[in-house]
Formats: C-alpha cells, sequence, structure tokens
C-alpha cells in the first residue's frame, strides 16, 4: 500500500512539473464579437468586428534567416503588435483607427515564434495577418 501511494505521488510530482516547464509565457485574453482567426505553423489571421485585449499567435520559423511578412488595418481603437523570436520580445509596429500597416517584411531567427496582438482599449473592424516565408 505505502509503495502504490509513493508511487502515485512520484507521478503526480512529475506531472506538475511537466506541466510547469511546458507552459509558455505568453497567453491570450479577450473579449470579441464577430472574431474569426486561424493558426498553422507558418500562418495567422485575425478580424473582428469588435475586439479587446490580447490575442497570442504561435508558429515556427524553419529556416535560419526567417521573414516574417504582416499587414494589418483598423477602423477605430490602437493596438501594438510584438514578435517573440526565441525569447526576445520587440515591438513591431502599432496601428490606429482608420490607419493601415502595409505588408512589411522583418527578419527572424529560427525557432518558435510569438506574434503578440495588445489592444488598448476597444477596437473595431479590425484585420491582422502573419505569414512567415
Amino acid at each position: 500500500m505505502k509503495k502504490i501511494i509513493g508511487a502515485l505521488i512520484a507521478v503526480m510530482m512529475i506531472m506538475s512539473a511537466v506541466c510547469l516547464v511546458g507552459c509558455g509565457g505568453y497567453t491570450s485574453h479577450y473579449k470579441a464579437i464577430a472574431f474569426v482567426h486561424s493558426n498553422t505553423s507558418d500562418s495567422s489571421f485575425m478580424t473582428f468586428s469588435h475586439f479587446e485585449g490580447t490575442m497570442v499567435f504561435k508558429m515556427k520559423n524553419g529556416a535560419e534567416n526567417g521573414l516574417l511578412r504582416y499587414s494589418a488595418k483598423l477602423g477605430e481603437g490602437s493596438a501594438t503588435v510584438f514578435c517573440d523570436c526565441n525569447g526576445a520580445k520587440q515591438e513591431l509596429f502599432t496601428v490606429r483607427g482608420g490607419d493601415g500597416e502595409k505588408s512589411s517584411l522583418v527578419r527572424i531567427d529560427k525557432g518558435t515564434v510569438y506574434v503578440i496582438v495588445e489592444t488598448s482599449g476597444n477596437c473595431d473592424d479590425g484585420e491582422f495577418r502573419f505569414d512567415i516565408e
């Protein structure tokens, strides 16, 4: 009986450690209306009628010197987009209501790429797209 309880405790401790180590540093949390999004290993997008909060996209770059192509437009509000390649979070751009960000290319390192969209309050009629080339 003591061996079974000891084994169960050991398994629970290992599972807890794996869960804690395996958790990413970024999480999405938002309120949205008419929200459509997709996230694949090399492409992500989101469109919405109303959005407030943070959306995190996780992609993979397999090339040594990959490129991230992005574009955005926003009817109302303000949003800042960040990119994290291997632990270095950097601001890409900020888009404000009535403005758009034309497609641009940014060099990214090989590995996991997080693209984080953070709004400053309510945003309306938005569209964001990110592609790894």
